[in-house]
C-alpha cells in the first residue's frame, strides 16, 4: 500500500477580498497577513514539505500571471513539479490536470492531496496527524477524503458537510462517509447544522487516489476530464469554469470526511485579521502606526511603516492604506469589495489600482 503523500498547491486564486493589499502583481497568497515573514504560499510550502518526501514530492499549480511571483517565493521547488494554467478554470480543472500529470509520472496509485494556499493552521503537529489518517484512508480505500472542519460558530459564509455512517479509525480519528454538501446556508441553517452535531465546515482540502478521481472525474465530469487527456493542457481555454465541489464532490458516492479540529482559517477577507491577530487586551488589530481617539473594534493595516493612520471615533471598520490606495469599509461590508473592483476595473483612470 503506497502511504506517500503528493501534496499539491492550489495558487491560482486573485484574493480580491484582500484588496487593495492583493492585487494582480501581488496576490493574497504571496503576503503575510499572520505577523510572521512567511507568506501564506511559503507557509503552506512549509506545512506540506514535511509530510512527503520534501520538495521533491510537492506539487504547485497557479496561473500564468503569477508563476513568476511563485519561483521567487518557492526557488526550491523543482520547476517539472510547477504547473502553470494558461488561463484560470477553476478548481476542478486544476484538480483534473494535476492528477493526470502526477498518475503519468507515479501512477494512478499515487496519494494526492489538495491543499488552497491561503489557509492559516495552528496545530501543525495536528495537521500532519490528520494528513496521515487521510493518506491511509485514500490508499486503502476507493476513496476521496474531505477534511471537515470541526465549526465553532454558524458561519454562512463556508460550505458545510453532513457526516453519514461511520466506516472505521484511521491514525486514531474517525472516517465517515458524506451525507451530503451544503453550500453557505443562512444564520437559521447553520444553527440547526451545529446543533446536530454532525456538520463540518468543508476545508477544501481533498486527498484520494489518482486512479479513483480520474476515474470518478470521467463519470461524472466528462466535460473537463476527457478532453485535457485528449489534448492536454492547450485546451485549457476551452474548459468549463467549474469548482471541484460543483462537478465531482456534490455527486460522486466516494465522499469521505475526516472531523478535524487542529486551529483552521480560510483567511477569506479583512475580518480574518481579527480572528488571528485580535487579544482582549487591545480595542483594535493594528498592523500600522496608528493615533487613535475613541476608535475600538478597528482592523488598522499600513503597507509603508511610514504612513501614519489618525482615526477618531471609528468603530467596527477595515482601514488599509497601501501605495497609491486607502480603503475604509465596514467589517460587516467587506465582501463588497468585489463589487468595488468591477467600478474600477470598468474604468481606465484606475486600472493601476487593480
Amino acid at each position: 500500500m503506497n502511504t506517500l503523500l503528493f501534496p499539491v498547491i492550489l495558487a491560482g486564486g486573485k484574493g480580491e477580498r484582500f484588496w487593495p493589499l492583493s492585487r494582480k502583481d501581488r496576490p493574497k497568497q504571496f503576503l503575510s497577513l499572520d505577523g510572521s515573514s512567511r507568506s501564506l504560499l511559503q507557509a503552506t510550502a512549509d506545512r506540506l514539505i514535511e509530510l512527503g518526501n520534501g520538495w521533491d514530492s510537492l506539487w504547485v499549480i497557479t496561473s500564468n500571471q503569477i508563476a513568476e511571483g511563485v519561483r521567487q517565493q518557492l526557488p526550491e521547488l523543482p520547476s517539472q513539479n510547477l504547473l502553470i494554467e494558461s488561463e484560470g478554470r477553476d478548481t476542478a480543472a486544476a484538480v483534473a490536470w494535476t492528477s493526470l500529470e502526477i498518475k503519468q509520472r507515479y501512477g494512478e496509485d499515487a496519494v494526492i492531496g489538495f491543499f488552497p494556499a491561503d489557509h492559516w493552521i495552528a496545530d501543525q503537529e495536528a495537521f500532519a496527524r490528520t494528513l496521515s489518517a487521510a493518506t491511509q484512508l485514500a490508499a486503502s480505500t476507493a476513496a476521496i477524503v474531505t477534511l471537515g472542519i470541526k465549526p465553532t460558530f454558524p458561519s454562512t459564509g463556508y460550505g458545510y458537510i453532513e457526516q453519514g455512517e461511520k466506516i472505521g479509525s484511521f491514525n486514531e480519528l474517525p472516517a465517515y462517509h458524506v451525507n451530503r454538501f451544503t453550500e453557505k446556508p443562512d444564520r437559521e441553517t447553520a444553527e440547526t447544522f451545529l446543533s446536530t452535531g454532525r456538520f463540518s465546515w468543508n476545508s477544501g482540502m481533498f486527498v484520494f487516489r489518482a486512479g479513483v478521481v480520474l476515474k470518478e472525474l470521467h463519470a461524472h465530469a466528462p466535460e473537463i476530464i476527457e478532453p485535457l487527456e485528449q489534448h492536454g493542457p492547450d485546451i485549457y481555454p476551452q474548459l468549463p469554469k467549474k469548482s471541484i465541489d460543483y462537478a465531482l464532490m456534490e455527486k460522486t458516492t466516494l465522499a469521505y470526511v475526516l472531523p478535524v479540529d487542529f486551529g483552521w482559517d480560510d483567511l477569506g477577507d479583512w475580518n480574518a485579521i481579527e480572528r488571528l491577530l485580535k487579544t482582549e487586551e487591545t480595542p483594535n488589530v493594528e498592523l500600522a502606526t496608528h493615533v487613535g481617539l475613541d476608535t475600538q473594534g478597528a482592523i488598522i493595516y499600513a503597507s509603508n511603516p511610514e504612513d501614519v493612520v489618525v482615526t477618531i471615533g471609528l468603530e467596527d471598520v477595515v482601514i488599509v492604506r497601501d501605495r497609491n490606495v486607502t480603503l475604509v469599509v465596514k467589517k460587516e461590508r467587506t465582501q463588497e469589495i468585489k463589487q468595488i473592483l468591477k467600478i474600477l476595473q470598468s474604468d481606465s483612470r484606475f486600472t493601476d489600482l487593480l
